[in-house]
């Protein structure tokens, strides 16, 4: 019985510590109420940074989150090749976290 117990504890808290670290995607209401309190950076500023490794660039979709603690703007966008990117940005301090080709 203990070890019954005891696996149920384990179980419970894999399952606790995993939605601890899952991505969180930020409404628009708190992506707003985040930019006012000067959380995050604009999301022209944002714009920007993921322009910046890709100036031929346009932008498509955007989604801001929460990993880790972390607020992270994804920008997916395509070059003048077609070719589709996604750059996540740090979106409190606008550093490139990553930028690579999506396929």
């Amino acid at each position: 019985m203990k070890s019954l117990t005891a696996f149920i504890a384990c179980a419970s808290l894999a399952a606790v510590a995993t939605f601890a670290h899952a991505d969180d995607d930020i409404g628009p209401d708190k992506a707003v109420e985040l930019l006012n309190a000067g959380t995050i950076k604009s999301f022209e500023q944002l714009n920007a940074a993921a322009l910046a490794s890709h100036p031929d660039g346009a932008i498509g979709d955007t989604e801001l989150k929460q990993e880790h603690g972390k607020y992270v703007y994804e920008v997916e966008l395509r070059d003048s090749e077609q070719r589709k990117w996604e750059v996540d940005i740090d979106a409190t301090t606008g550093v490139v976290l990553s930028d690579h080709e999506d396929d």
